[in-house]
């Protein structure tokens, strides 16, 4: 599991971050202050760290430059409001991997950790998952009933996407509200069990009797291998 360390003095956006990439399979701690990620960094390094420039306590330039001269094999993602040329090109000749400028789409701040962390060669392909005659390839987005593909949407993919990455695990409407939509506060909880009823239809034998993609009551959905 790739571990990402998250910056941010904004605790909404830290909170939210925090959920996101947890249901996406991260192991995310985080930190409000540059001297609060100086600590985990010199303690129990992340594989990744997500760092906005603003804190109150040092400017996110020190970070990077700390991070780069200690830690050069880790890549750090810039998340922050400045948007000045001046400030990308800074964090890049510091060490940075890469410069996601707020407000932004959290699909696409995910995205970018992919990339980084294939940059830095800490992913390894995901090896296909089974339900029953569907096979799930989550590195290609492709499922396949024998040989016939099967379409989800963009939104499917991203819900089962969360589902199949914590096998036996609960996952909470509020989890995947986030990794759908990137806040939950926006999103009617009543779609999610449109969403799920469809997904029982694409990948389900009997979608009235699932078999893997389960309904926990008042609690969340749980994907059972």
């Amino acid at each position: 599991m790739i571990s990402v360390l998250v910056v941010d003095d904004e605790p909404h956006l830290l909170r939210m971050l925090v959920l996101n990439l947890g249901s996406r399979g991260y192991l995310v701690t985080s930190a409000t202050t540059g001297r609060g990620a100086l600590e985990q960094l010199n303690g129990t390094p992340p594989d990744l760290m997500v760092l906005d420039l603003g804190l109150p306590d040092m400017d996110g330039t020190e970070v990077i430059t700390w991070a780069h001269e200690r830690l050069p094999r880790m890549p750090v993602v810039v998340l922050s409001a400045r948007t000045g040329s001046q400030d990308k090109v800074t964090a890049f000749d510091l060490g940075a991997a890469d410069y996601v400028t707020k407000p932004f789409d959290v699909n696409e701040l995910v995205a970018r950790l992919r990339a980084a962390a294939r940059g830095a060669h800490l992913t390894e392909p995901d090896a296909p998952v089974q339900l029953g005659e569907f096979s799930v390839d989550l590195a290609a987005r492709v499922i396949r009933r024998g040989s016939e593909p099967v379409h989800l949407t963009p939104t499917e993919w991203r819900m089962l996407e969360v589902l199949l990455r914590r096998p036996g695990g609960l996952v909470t409407p509020t989890e995947l509200l986030i990794s759908m939509r990137g806040d939950a506060e926006h999103t009617e909880r009543s779609y999610l069990r449109i969403y799920v009823q469809q997904l029982r239809r694409k990948l389900e034998r009997d979608p009235g009797r699932p078999r893997y993609l389960i309904t926990e009551p008042g609690l969340g959905y749980r994907f059972v291998p």
